[in-house]
């Protein structure tokens, strides 16, 4: 099986300029053989011109301004603390309060286990004594029916 990440094709893009092919030329070899999973056209003539340009690495070169890391224990452990003072807090103002943008989406259910319910925000796993509670619970209901 041949390797179709975009990596890869971006090091057959490298290597077929280096072997003075034509754009287009490489663009019709590389769907003969990646097929559904070539690169776009457009993409490949636009890897083509930064490596004309002078481009050496096949990496997406990092954005200025772009965040590198913003799921850090620190930044998480501060974002549960805000939580707890306030459980009724949108995400939005936390995003506003910890200055971040779209990552409050996903740290907030996939790093802490918080979802909503009734405008407020409640962990979504259950401790050990809650279980013992819940489940002793449903076996009163099954015995009452």
């Amino acid at each position: 099986m041949i390797d179709s990440s975009r990596s890869a094709q971006r090091a057959v893009i490298q290597f077929f300029l280096a072997e003075r092919e034509h754009a287009s030329q490489i663009y019709h070899r590389m769907k003969e053989v990646y097929g559904e999973q070539c690169l776009v056209r457009c993409t490949i003539f636009q890897w083509c011109q930064r490596y004309e340009a002078g481009r050496v690495n096949i990496n997406y070169l990092p954005r200025p301004g772009q965040a590198h890391v913003v799921t850090n224990s620190a930044t998480i452990s501060s974002m549960d603390e805000l939580i707890r003072q306030n459980r009724r807090m949108t995400t939005h103002v936390i995003a506003v309060e910890m200055s971040l943008s779209k990552a409050v989406y996903h740290i907030i259910p996939k790093n802490l286990g918080y979802s909503k319910v009734c405008a407020q925000w409640v962990s979504k796993h259950l401790s050990e004594n809650k279980k013992t509670a819940r489940m002793g619970v449903c076996l009163t209901q099954q015995f009452l029916h």
